[in-house]
């Protein structure tokens, strides 16, 4: 008996075992003419998966169902292919990108998606905690492959596969250009993916869409239909009801303030901050920096030193630098409330990474803590104003002043 896939062709979920069987040799069939709603209700379809889910992979020796299992079943047909890595630890990092993809990439894009086409309900504030979640994954995502080709290896293996077919429908559906852009790495992954021979026998010729769908409007019924049902019915002494418009779309709730936007009025004006030190090209100490201190409201504001945990992985001077970006970009949900200094300090490696960062309010921000993962790689030490030797820190890391604490600048970053 030949392995059937029970599914409509479409099927991103589908596309997982389709293309796994094209890079293992496997015949696998695509059972026609399926019906979405009728196929899957059948009493030969429910005896296979009683939940009526899609897709199911028919073998000789019984079904399997959940789409990750059938993948891993066609890959592990046949022994010696890379699809499941070559090592214990290569195939534990491949089902953790499996992982991954499922929890953190193709759940975030359902939860902003399927709303928006109707198949659950809108609520706005969801879809704001889906899209800031989808950015942080695909963060994540967009350092790993800053200096990886691959998930894991040096060649397509099985966690490729499910993370391409699970940002499929990402890409086609409601990952705009703007959107994509902000996570290069994982563009030139996705195209490069989809265009793989063996990707593209399956899914075919690809084309991002071009704008996120709108929401769905409720139906209303017609006024004049509505007035002349309500008249019918009300007796003649009866006042006459009044008729309220339809509403069309529940109203978007208010968002509600951040606690930063509650703090009592700060004399520094921080945008003010942002402009001085862009305009400031000469005389950077004396006009930049005693303007800063000038500004500084220290009941406002604090300042806080971040240093790399891990500096001895900073082996490679673009990969130190990208990782530095990608924080940055993750950093852009607080940039109301900050200002920042990223350096990368050494001519030789492994790089040092250190940072200067200025936060509304005495700690740093909960939501940022919260949302950008990036924080916990970092030790945070409050600036002490009343030692002079962190003032000059301070100054330095505002500068860019080199050499820095004695060694040269690779690169400076600021935030702003």
């Amino acid at each position: 008996m030949a392995l059937v896939l029970h599914s409509g062709s479409g099927n991103k979920n589908a596309f997982k075992a389709l293309i796994a069987a094209e890079y293992n040799g496997v015949k696998v069939e695509l059972t026609k003419n399926f019906e979405m709603g009728v196929s899957n209700k059948t009493p030969e379809f429910l005896k296979m998966n009683p939940l009526g889910k899609i897709p199911v992979l028919e073998t000789p020796d019984g079904a399997v169902f959940e789409s990750n299992a059938i993948a891993r079943y066609v890959a592990r047909l046949k022994d010696n292919n890379t699809l499941c890595g070559s090592s214990l630890i290569e195939y534990a990092h491949i089902e953790q990108w499996m992982d991954f993809s499922a929890t953190e990439v193709d759940a975030n894009i359902g939860r902003w998606l399927y709303p928006r086409l109707g198949f659950a309900p809108h609520v706005p504030a969801l879809e704001e905690f889906a899209i800031t979640s989808l950015k942080r994954s695909l963060g994540a995502l967009n350092t790993h492959l800053a200096s990886n080709t691959y998930l894991v290896g040096h060649s397509v293996t099985l966690a490729d596969i499910v993370m391409t077919c699970n940002l499929y429908y990402g890409f086609a559906r409601i990952l705009i250009k703007k959107f994509t852009s902000e996570f290069p790495h994982v563009e030139r992954y996705f195209w490069t993916m989809v265009n793989q021979p063996n990707f593209k026998k399956v899914i075919g010729d690809f084309k991002q869409t071009e704008s996120v769908p709108p929401v769905q409007k409720k139906a209303a019924p017609p006024k004049e239909q509505k007035a002349k049902e309500v008249k019918k019915e009300a007796p003649k002494e009866a006042p006459k009801p009044k008729v309220e418009a339809p509403e069309e779309e529940e109203a978007p709730k208010p968002k509600p303030k951040n606690p930063l936007d509650l703090l009592p009025p700060s004399k520094m004006i921080l945008d003010e901050w942002k402009r001085l030190y862009s305009n400031t090209k000469t005389n950077f100490r004396e006009i930049a920096i005693k303007g800063f201190w000038d500004m500084y409201d220290p009941e406002g504001y604090s300042l806080w030193f971040c240093d790399y945990k891990y500096n001895d992985e900073n082996t490679v001077s673009f990969v130190t630098m990208n990782k530095v970006g990608g924080f940055l970009q993750r950093m852009d949900l607080c940039r109301k409330y900050a200002f920042g200094k990223m350096l990368v300090i050494g001519s030789t490696p492994p790089f040092k990474v250190k940072g200067l960062w200025l936060f509304r309010g005495q700690d740093i921000p909960k939501f940022v803590m919260d949302e950008v993962y990036d924080m916990e790689l970092y030790d945070w030490t409050k600036v002490d104003l009343s030692d002079e030797a962190q003032k000059e820190r301070v100054n330095a890391m505002i500068e860019d002043q080199e050499p820095f604490e004695g060694e040269d600048l690779l690169d400076a970053k600021c935030f702003k």
